[in-house]
């Protein structure tokens, strides 16, 4: 499994890169669908710790997971998420559907 991904049980964790544009979405796509096809998956937790910079691709593959975990209430998680970011989830209305953590310590928003 590619370090970018981390199993436990039926989580499975995404550490993104500091830039998620179209070709790391792409992969990250298309390894998380290999993923799900062999293990059952039930909660993908983004970790946002060091990106700074997401486009839109970013945002449609969130929304791509989410609708591929079956649309499920706290399906996604997105964590460690910094200000630029969380304002980029919150305008693209993206935290209707997902569940936003700004810092380890902080609660869900």
């Amino acid at each position: 499994m590619n370090t970018m991904f981390q199993q436990d049980g039926s989580v499975l964790t995404v550490h993104l890169p500091a830039d998620v544009d179209h070709p790391i979405s792409d992969e990250i796509r298309r390894e998380s669908d290999r993923i799900i096809g062999k293990v059952y998956i039930r909660t993908m937790i983004f970790d946002f710790e060091a990106t700074d910079f997401m486009d839109s691709s970013g945002i449609g593959l969130l929304m791509g997971r989410y609708r591929a975990l079956g649309m499920r209430q706290g399906c996604i998680r997105a964590v460690q998420v910094n200000s630029h970011i969380d304002k980029l989830l919150h305008l693209s209305g993206v935290h209707r559907y997902i569940e936003i953590q700004k810092s380890e310590g902080e609660g869900m928003i």
